[in-house]
């Protein structure tokens, strides 16, 4: 049987050597949440907002430690200032897994607004970002994503498309 999706980013965090987790609990993230903090491999960390995960990863990787910050497309919109006063300028590559709402049926407005401004505020801040919606695709841009934001020293998003989680409005 294939490998689910969030086994294959556990898979690929393992390999490129993230072991820090910083997650907002979210419904369509949890099977990778879940998967996380059951793995002893894994550094995980609940704070209460996502700007504060943003810092948490920050500090660790100027510690050493790579990290990763888990959340929905709602709470991306909690961190546009720590990406553009701290993490941009400063060259930190933090990783980003977002999970994608307001969007291919999903009809909640506060949802809908905030998912149209999630791309332009990562092309503002010049930040790489890929959506992935196949199952097959989940490595490779996992993978890379994660490689070239380390090698490049700026920050990445992946995002999670509903066509791969499989979440609709009725799962919210």
């Amino acid at each position: 049987m294939a490998e689910s999706w969030d086994e294959i980013v556990v898979r690929v965090l393992k390999a490129n050597k993230v072991r820090l987790v910083a997650h907002v609990p979210d419904k369509v993230l949890a099977p990778l949440i879940k998967r996380i903090t059951a793995d002893a491999y894994f550094t995980v960390v609940t704070p209460a907002r996502e700007e504060e995960a943003v810092g948490i990863v920050t500090g660790a990787y100027m510690a050493g430690m790579r990290g990763i910050v888990l959340m929905q497309t709602s709470g991306f919109a909690t961190i546009t200032n720590a990406l553009a006063s701290l993490t941009v300028p400063s060259q930190i590559p933090l990783l980003m897994i977002v999970s994608e709402r307001g969007t291919i049926g999903d009809h909640q407005l506060g949802q809908a607004l905030v998912c149209r401004t999630l791309r332009p505020i990562l092309n503002t801040l010049n930040i790489e970002h890929f959506a992935i919606e196949r199952h097959e695709d989940v490595e490779f841009v996992a993978d890379r994503m994660i490689k070239q934001a380390f090698m490049t020293q700026a920050a990445a998003a992946i995002i999670l498309s509903p066509l791969l989680t499989g979440r609709n409005k009725t799962d919210y």
